[in-house]
């Protein structure tokens, strides 16, 4: 299983699903050795064997295959629509000097063995990061020859990595498609990204979409034949240690987006629909919790609005970070101007927090316990907020209905039909 980023060490929900699956797949028999570009040793591997790309010493051969790949991947530009999972500050461009370093890069039937040392983010380097682990992906699966029996790709940044393992070993190869660049960019794609995406689902044998919705832009956007894609929706994990501290020290109801602040997760929706709700009710607090390309537009617009006292902004959250914030919650709020999932919902139910989540995510194919309104309509965010922080019975049954209906969406019960999908592939389950 190739991936970008595995807990702790996370920037977004690819590495919280990945950890979910990998420890539902261990619950079924499945044996995972999960790659990553760079591990720091705190990993939890009771459940998956963790291996750090940037131990491995690759055998770099400037081929046909190779050549190809470092023509199509290396130096494409950089936006900040094209980065799943990043911070402000990591938004970079790759300038004229990578472009002018590859030109030099390889010469013909040159051989050399060599040590990538990556660093695992989302930052200037990132195209180049993800030629080399696809490189690397090919020697991790010389080195694994005989100890696997089908690879699984997360994401168009590991898609490069799938097929080169694919290449070397014979396999069969699974892509996991957990955002396209439509979620990401909307209409205005980056290309490169997508033609990425599109080779990665190509060249797959089966495509896992984490919704019916992201499975329906796979097929039309992407053209991918539908047989060949299957729709496996995410779940979410409870732990001894879900429950974090509630400090509140207000008696203000606190309704709360968490989540980073790009054009994918509506953050502005959610700052017109508290307008409006402080028109009607003063006593209400909102947080904004999260960081993105959006965040001096955000706050901009809270001050035009006249209602920088009642709306707070914590910067990115992870961890125990999270479900502190869960436990001081009294509604969350997700207006996903397309979202293909959404794990995040689930994370507040199980909290016992009422959820509101947009028509436009994947999520809402397995709630019936969520308040769902349309991304755009922000009068019925605003209403669906003003009904859950002013009548308690009502609150109080989303919460517990919301809480019995999560409890049975397991990770467990998402693995075993990603286990099916394997089983077919390999030719040991019923076809």
């Amino acid at each position: 299983m190739f991936g970008w980023e595995f807990p702790p060490h996370i920037a977004g929900g690819l590495g919280t699903a990945s950890y979910g699956l990998t420890r539902g797949l261990a619950r079924n028999g499945v044996e995972v050795i999960f790659v990553v570009p760079k591990a720091y040793g705190d990993e939890d591997q009771r459940f998956v064997r963790i291996v750090n790309a940037s131990d491995v010493e690759a055998l770099y051969e400037s081929g046909e295959y190779a050549g190809e790949l470092w023509k199509r991947v290396s130096f494409i530009q950089i936006d900040s629509n094209l980065v799943p999972y990043s911070s402000p500050e990591e938004f970079a461009s790759l300038g004229e000097a990578y472009r002018k370093a590859g030109e030099q890069r390889t010469f013909p039937g040159e051989v050399w063995h060599e040590r990538y040392n990556f660093s695992g983010r989302y930052g200037a380097n990132l195209m180049e990061e993800v030629a080399r682990y696809a490189t690397v992906a090919a020697q991790v699966a010389r080195d694994l020859a005989g100890k696997f029996d089908v690879i699984h790709a997360h994401d168009w940044l590991t898609y490069y990595a799938g097929m080169a393992a694919k290449a070397v070993s014979g396999k069969p190869l699974v892509v996991h498609m957990h955002a396209t660049e439509f979620d990401r960019s909307g209409e205005h794609i980056n290309r490169a990204v997508y033609d990425i995406e599109r080779a990665g689902m190509e060249a797959a044998d089966r495509v896992i979409a984490v919704s019916n919705l992201t499975r329906n832009i796979v097929i039309t956007k992407y053209g991918i034949p539908p047989e060949k894609v299957v729709t496996v929706h995410n779940a979410v994990r409870f732990s001894e240690n879900d429950e974090g501290e509630a400090v509140r020290g207000l008696d203000d109801k606190i309704v709360t987006f968490l989540g980073r602040i790009t054009y994918q997760k509506g953050p502005d929706y959610f700052v017109e629909a508290a307008a409006k709700v402080l028109r009607r009710v003063p006593n209400v607090r909102f947080v904004m919790a999260g960081s993105g390309d959006l965040m001096h537009h955000v706050v901009r617009r809270v001050a035009t609005l006249g209602i920088s006292d009642r709306f707070h902004f914590t910067g990115f959250l992870k961890g125990a970070e999270v479900n502190r914030m869960f436990a001081m919650s009294d509604v969350y709020v997700m207006p996903s101007v397309s979202e293909p999932f959404g794990i995040s919902p689930l994370e507040a139910m199980k909290s016992n927090v009422p959820v509101i989540i947009s028509k436009q995510s994947g999520v809402a194919e397995v709630l019936d316990y969520a308040l769902k309104v349309d991304y755009w309509d922000v009068d019925a965010m605003a209403d669906a907020i003003y009904a859950l922080v002013t009548y308690p019975a009502l609150a109080r049954m989303f919460s517990r209905k919301g809480h019995e209906e999560v409890t049975g969406i397991k990770w467990s019960n998402a693995a075993a039909k990603v286990k099916a999908v394997y089983e077919q592939l390999a030719g040991t389950g019923s076809r």
